[in-house]
């Protein structure tokens, strides 16, 4: 049964440059770095509200036929302002992709590419403030 947002991994033939970058975006390091010696093949981070997971992995890890122009898997993010999300975003480097949607009432959509070629997605959705308000936070 689907829980909710679980591991998102992107892909980056950098992995310690590209750990550098979310860091800075996220305001945290990754919490689990391996190998723990040497150049990171994978790092991951929790943050939100649930903590999810969001790995990066080593592109020549990757599965087959994954490359840099096909970017990397596309995970929405609850955002509460979109448009000062995606600005946020392109001021730290990133291109946009898809600028702010509204898909319905309450729920509206963007998307970024990051410099190492993946797709962000970004979403308010009132739902998911919704969800949050029932569980008294």
């Amino acid at each position: 049964m689907l829980r909710g947002l679980s591991t998102t991994t992107f892909f980056a033939d950098d992995v310690r440059a590209a750990a550098d970058w979310y860091a800075e975006l996220f305001g945290m390091r990754p919490y689990f770095v391996r190998p723990v010696e040497g150049p990171p093949a994978y790092v991951e981070f929790r943050l939100g509200d649930y903590l999810h997971e969001f790995g990066i992995l080593d592109r020549r890890y990757a599965p087959e036929g994954h490359s840099r122009e096909i970017g990397g898997a596309l995970a929405n993010w609850h955002v509460d302002d979109i448009e000062a999300a995606v600005e946020r975003l392109v001021a730290h480097g990133a291109t946009v992709h898809e600028g702010p949607v509204e898909r319905g009432p309450g729920f509206v959509t963007a998307s970024v590419r990051d410099p190492f070629g993946n797709l962000l997605g970004l979403m308010f959705n009132q739902h998911y403030l919704d969800v949050l308000a029932t569980r008294g936070q």
